[in-house]
C-alpha cells in the first residue's frame, strides 16, 4: 500500500523541522511542506482550504467549533506558543501602566486574533481595564485593508469600529489611537523609532509570574487537517501527532545537549538558561502537547473567547479534539 500524498502548510518552527525536512516520518504519509507566513497560511486555508494539514489560529479554530463548522479536524500539537504581556505598543511616555487604557483607543488586527484574546483577557482581568471602557478598532497592523476572518459577536457595550483605509501604525503614529494589541509589531516599533515602545517594559518577569500563578502559557496556533482527509483515512490523525511529538522531542534534546557540548544548535548566547526558564514556566517538560498538559490554558483560552464574543457560544475543552487522538497520544 503506498503512502497517503500530504501537503502541509506551516510557519519555520526548530521544534517542527525534522518533520519538514524528512528527518522524522509520518507512518502512513508522505509531506509536501510549504513553508509560508502565518497571516497567509490561515487566509488561504479559511477561505479555499488549499491543503491538506494546516497550522491554524486557536482563536479562528475554536471559533469554527463554535459556529458547528466541522471541516477542520484539530490535533493538540501546539507550534507557536508567546505570551502576551509584550503584545501592547503605546506612544513613549503617554502612557506606562496598564491601568491607564481605561478609556483609551486601543487598535487590533483582528478581534478574533488569538493575540488579542489573550491580551484582552490581560486588561479585563489581570489589569482591570472592562473592554467597555476601551473604544476598539480593527485594521491592519502595517497595512490597510485588513478585514475580519471570523464574524465578532461582541458583548454588550463593547464598541469595535473598523478603519479599512488605514493601519494601525499609521494611526497610533498620529494620535489616531492610543495603543495597539497585535501579535505582529508594527513597523514604527521594529524600526526602532523612539515614538512608539511596549507598554510593559519588564514583560519577561511579569510573564514568568504569571505563568507560576495561573498554569497558563498561551496557546497562539494549533494543527488541524482537512475533514475530508481524516474520514478517508482515520488513523492519520494519531500517526501525525507521533510525528510531531517525535520532531518536537528531538528539537529539545538538541537544546538541552548543545550549551553543555562544544557548542550550541541555535545562534543564540544563553541558551540554557532559556531552556531552565521554560521548563520553570511549563513546570516540567517545554512545550507539551496533548490535552492534558495543556487544560488549563485551553480551558481559559475558550472561556475568553465566549466572555470577548469571538465564539457564540462556549465551547468545551474536549469538543477540540478527538477523543481517539487524546485517547492514543503516547511518546
Amino acid at each position: 500500500m503506498s503512502d497517503v500524498d500530504l501537503t502541509v502548510a506551516m510557519a519555520y518552527y526548530e521544534h517542527v523541522a525534522d518533520l519538514a525536512s524528512g528527518r522524522v516520518r509520518v507512518p502512513g504519509a508522505s509531506l509536501r511542506w510549504l513553508e509560508l507566513p502565518v497571516e497567509e497560511i490561515f487566509h488561504r486555508f479559511i477561505e479555499f482550504r488549499e491543503w491538506h494539514v494546516s497550522e491554524m489560529s486557536l482563536g479562528k479554530y475554536v471559533s469554527v467549533i463554535a459556529a458547528g463548522d466541522d471541516s477542520m479536524v484539530g490535533l493538540p500539537v501546539f507550534p507557536s506558543r508567546v505570551f502576551r504581556h509584550s503584545a501592547i505598543y503605546v506612544r513613549a511616555g503617554e502612557v506606562t501602566e496598564p491601568a491607564q487604557l481605561r478609556g483609551k483607543r486601543i487598535g487590533v488586527p483582528e478581534w478574533a486574533q488569538t493575540a488579542a484574546v489573550y491580551g484582552r483577557a490581560l486588561l479585563e482581568h489581570e489589569w482591570g481595564v472592562p473592554l467597555t471602557d476601551v473604544a476598539w478598532y480593527q485594521a491592519g497592523v502595517n497595512q490597510a485593508g485588513r478585514a475580519e476572518h471570523a464574524e465578532p459577536h461582541l458583548p454588550p457595550g463593547v464598541r469595535l469600529t473598523a478603519v479599512p483605509g488605514r493601519s494601525l501604525n499609521e494611526m497610533l503614529l498620529d494620535g489616531g489611537i492610543d495603543a495597539v494589541l497585535s501579535a505582529r509589531p508594527p513597523d514604527s516599533f521594529t524600526a526602532g523609532d523612539p515614538r512608539v515602545s511596549r507598554l510593559l517594559a519588564g514583560h519577561v518577569r511579569a510573564e514568568e509570574e504569571y505563568a507560576a500563578r495561573t498554569g497558563i502559557v498561551p496557546i497562539m496556533h494549533v494543527v488541524v487537517v482537512r475533514r475530508d482527509v481524516v474520514d478517508q483515512y482515520p488513523w492519520l490523525p494519531g500517526n501525525l501527532m507521533t510525528g510531531f511529538a517525535e520532531a518536537r522531542a528531538r528539537s529539545v534534546a538538541r537544546l538541552a545537549a548543545g550549551p553543555a557540548g562544544p557548542g550550541s544548535p541555535v545562534p543564540l548566547l544563553w541558551a540554557d538558561d532559556a531552556l531552565a526558564r521554560t521548563r520553570a514556566a511549563f513546570g516540567g517538560e517545554p512545550w507539551p502537547y496533548g490535552v492534558a498538559a495543556n487544560r488549563a490554558t485551553l480551558d481559559a483560552f475558550t472561556r475568553w473567547a465566549r466572555e470577548q464574543g469571538v465564539t457564540r457560544r462556549r465551547v468545551e475543552v474536549d469538543e477540540l479534539f478527538r477523543a481517539s487522538v487524546v485517547r492514543t497520544y503516547r511518546v
